[in-house]
């Protein structure tokens, strides 16, 4: 599906779009990707300092600050980060090349986030190294969230996307470009994301030595205040609870 010709650029890496979506909190199916994740993280994370990888304009990073962390906000996109600070300037926000994390502390964290990062991550080998270094993050103890998009966002309409424009989607591998509308902010250009389905997630984890936990699909629900539109019967996201495999 990808062309030959055809490099990933990540959609967020500029100023342009870092500004669009600094704009976003937590609307319509975006709702969704945040509403489980206090029980979620009270039930399998133990201690309170943090990492939030792929942190963007800061908004999961102050997310976890509310719930009490000790977190380290971390991205390759200087764009993103001059917001987030600029939002947050109590915060620690940090500048990072991929893969590049020991200097942060090995073994030194409860938690590692990581929400909608993967989604712009291309290659198998990258994202591996990428987890790998992660992993090493983390105290024995300790545990990544990684949340991402379902194979189904990308072919369906929701409250807060529109994929109709790109029925190449249907056809899509894993590693292969797919796009879709944002439709919560002003910038209206497609987004490119990475395509990934979840069999691969798994077998992506199992070569970075993390172990799956639990996975959480959160569904839309009736008396909530939005306009679902497939959110009622199928997830946007997906919500990986890893630790480390010590076997």
């Amino acid at each position: 599906m990808t062309s030959p010709t055809h490099q990933f650029e990540n959609s967020w890496d500029n100023q342009q779009r870092a500004e669009s979506y600094a704009k976003l909190e937590f609307p319509n199916t975006y709702y969704l990707a945040y509403r489980d994740l206090p029980e979620i993280i009270s039930t399998h994370v133990k201690g309170n300092h943090a990492i939030d990888f792929g942190c963007g304009t800061g908004r999961s990073t102050r997310f976890l600050k509310d719930l009490g962390f000790h977190v380290i906000g971390m991205d390759i996109s200087s764009d993103m980060l001059q917001i987030a600070i600029k939002s947050d300037p109590s915060g620690e926000y940090l500048l990072v090349e991929n893969g590049e994390y020991s200097h942060l502390g090995q073994g030194q964290f409860d938690l590692v986030q990581s929400i909608f990062t993967f989604d712009n991550i291309p290659g198998w080998e990258n994202r591996t190294n990428i987890l790998i270094e992660l992993r090493k993050l983390l105290k024995p103890s300790g545990t990544m969230i990684c949340l991402d998009s379902t194979p189904e966002l990308y072919t369906h309409e929701w409250a807060s996307f529109s994929t109709i424009e790109y029925p190449e989607n249907r056809l899509a591998q894993t590693g292969d470009i797919v796009h879709n509308i944002m439709l919560d902010v002003e910038d209206k250009r497609p987004v490119e994301d990475i395509f990934w389905t979840v069999e691969d997630y798994l077998v992506l984890f199992e070569q970075a030595g993390l172990k799956v936990e639990s996975i959480y699909k959160p569904l839309g629900k009736k008396d909530e205040p939005f306009q679902w539109i497939s959110e009622l019967h199928l997830a946007p996201w997906i919500i990986f609870v890893l630790t480390k495999n010590v076997s």
